[in-house]
């Protein structure tokens, strides 16, 4: 199995509970925007607990990134990746994933389900190839969004916010079967979607009912 160990060259927080973390890149190591490996924490006892997390730079820079949801109630890796900070060493394994780009079409993003999502854009951004694409990102409510400055600084009205607990009433509470629908009817067809297990079954399930074929949707294998 690849392994690299790399050290933790700069840490800060995107929002409240996200935190971003910088880091060495090994030579010659390469991945393509939507692509993740797997992390795990170069300190006793914490070596083999690995997690999966996606890369959030694009591949021509000098460093990796992670951008990570910490939930420090589930005592598992992402609470111990709170205290990890400028100097401290993560271990890294080889690239996987599914999930890249394929052509402009909408993205479907349930939360820290963003994160593969933010390489796509700025990849795509780099390269001037953001028209025709159009991103609704799913959150419970406003400070719980990943970025949300730098996705609309990309996409400008093709980025719609969806708050379950919106402080403004004219915001969708959810993606609605409509909202897919006018965009099918638009002549969109292709779909990335990516977040919690639930979120994924359900929004392939919509787009299956409105007659796209499981080819024309990008998900996590």
């Amino acid at each position: 199995m690849e392994k690299h160990i790399v050290k933790v060259l700069q840490t800060d927080f995107v929002t409240h509970n996200v935190k971003r973390f910088i880091i060495e890149k090994p030579a010659g190591y390469t991945f393509i925007p939507g692509q993740a490996t797997d992390v795990s924490i170069n300190k006793p006892g914490l070596e083999n607990e690995l997690r999966p997390f996606t890369f959030t730079n694009t591949n021509d820079e000098d460093h990796l990134e992670f951008t990570i949801k910490i939930y420090t109630s589930h005592g598992g890796v992402t609470s111990k990746l709170l205290d990890v900070n400028e100097g401290d060493e993560l271990i890294i394994h080889e690239v996987f994933g599914a999930i890249q780009y394929r052509g402009p079409g909408l993205f479907l993003a349930g939360g820290a389900g963003i994160t593969p999502f933010l390489a796509i854009f700025r990849e795509l951004r780099r390269n001037n190839q953001l028209n025709g694409n159009a991103l609704f990102f799913a959150n419970r409510t406003e400070k719980d969004v990943i970025l949300h400055e730098e996705l609309n600084d990309m996409l400008g009205d093709n980025y719609v916010d969806i708050l379950s607990e919106p402080t403004a009433p004219q915001l969708p509470a959810f993606i609605e079967m409509k909202m897919l629908k006018d965009q099918v009817l638009k002549g969109v067809n292709l779909f990335y979607v990516c977040g919690p297990d639930k979120f994924i079954e359900i929004m392939t399930e919509n787009l299956m009912s409105l007659g796209i074929r499981k080819s024309q949707v990008v998900i996590e294998l």
